[in-house]
């Protein structure tokens, strides 16, 4: 059947034709209640998505609080506060946490000798007949600088020296190399070279050391070798022994073994060595006894001095009398 337009009619008007589709316009077609955004966006052929279906959604509700492990793990997961602007400079935004990494002490480390190469090495103040040679570790960087010993303002070398009563007066650095006229009293160091702190020289240099002050105490022979901290007894106790101290092993005050002991033969007479008092370190950085115990176990080797400087004086005093007067 033809239409005022000259085109055949919808299919559906013909109701002896089952095989053409329905002409029914009421039926819903879902396809005009579609979403499509504007031709202007860049993605308009995407159909959109629901922004609660792609975003996590995190719940306000009250819930049950996470267990001890959840708390631990999310603790070991969170970036370490000291080093956390660090770490999220190099990562890309959107690409996670990144790896925790462990809080570590700056400590320092073995330092060669190339290192301070350019500081001076310290003068011993050594002469014979010593009432007390004190060895040092080595010089610190502001020592080497000036020339003279334990010249850091935080070193209680000096301090302790004079409270104690070794000295009869609070020293100066300046006056190092007046101590074994004035009082009988040298220094010198296990290592020669400057550095930092301890903890940049070598057990092994340390070791070396050793035998060096075993010679300087057979030629000077002071009457006490005062060992002024823990770390260069047991560097002379691991060469002498060939172990380090065991536990409990250790105390400060005087010790059973003398240093520089000469056997005897060919020549030399023996000699029974320097007697070994190992006192406590000077350094300021050294914090593991209080300054009351630093001064107590100096004072033991304090009232030793001002009792054998008496007994020399008085010796002195007894050879001079007996002189022969013109």
């Amino acid at each position: 059947m033809m239409g005022s337009d000259g085109h055949s009619r919808d299919a559906s008007a013909e109701p002896d034709n089952p095989l053409k589709a329905s002409s029914f316009e009421g039926r819903l077609q879902l396809k005009n209640f579609m979403f499509t955004e504007s031709t202007s966006s860049p993605s308009s052929s995407e159909p959109r998505r629901s922004q609660r279906l792609s975003t996590p959604v995190i719940s306000q509700s009250p819930s049950k609080p996470p267990s001890k492990s959840k708390k631990r793990k999310a603790q070991l997961e969170a970036p370490d506060e000291e080093n956390s602007s660090s770490s999220q400079r190099g990562t890309p935004s959107g690409s996670g946490t990144p790896s925790p990494k462990k809080r570590s002490r700056k400590s320092s480390s073995y330092a060669p000798p190339s290192t301070y190469a350019h500081l001076p090495y310290l003068p011993d103040a050594i002469a014979p007949n010593l009432l007390i040679l004190t060895i040092g570790l080595n010089p610190g960087i502001q020592t080497a600088r000036s020339g003279h010993a334990y010249a850091h303002p935080s070193n209680l070398y000096w301090k302790l020296l004079y409270s104690s009563g070794i000295t009869p007066v609070l020293c100066k650095p300046q006056e190092d190399q007046e101590m074994p006229r004035r009082y009988a009293l040298g220094h010198t160091n296990i290592v020669a070279r400057p550095s930092r702190n301890g903890a940049e020289l070598s057990k092994a240099e340390m070791d070396e050391g050793v035998s060096i002050l075993e010679e300087k105490c057979r030629k000077w022979r002071p009457e006490v070798a005062c060992v002024v901290g823990k770390s260069i007894w047991e560097s002379v106790f691991r060469v002498r022994h060939g172990r380090s101290l065991a536990k409990g092993e250790f105390q400060y005050g005087w010790q059973e073994e003398r240093m520089g002991v000469v056997e005897g033969g060919d020549g030399e007479e023996p000699w029974e060595g320097s007697r070994v008092f190992v006192a406590t370190s000077t350094s300021g950085l050294a914090a593991s006894l209080r300054p009351e115990e630093k001064e107590r176990i100096w004072k033991i080797l304090g009232d030793w001095c001002v009792k054998r400087r008496k007994e020399r004086e008085e010796e002195a005093a007894t050879a001079k009398s007996a002189e022969p007067k013109n």
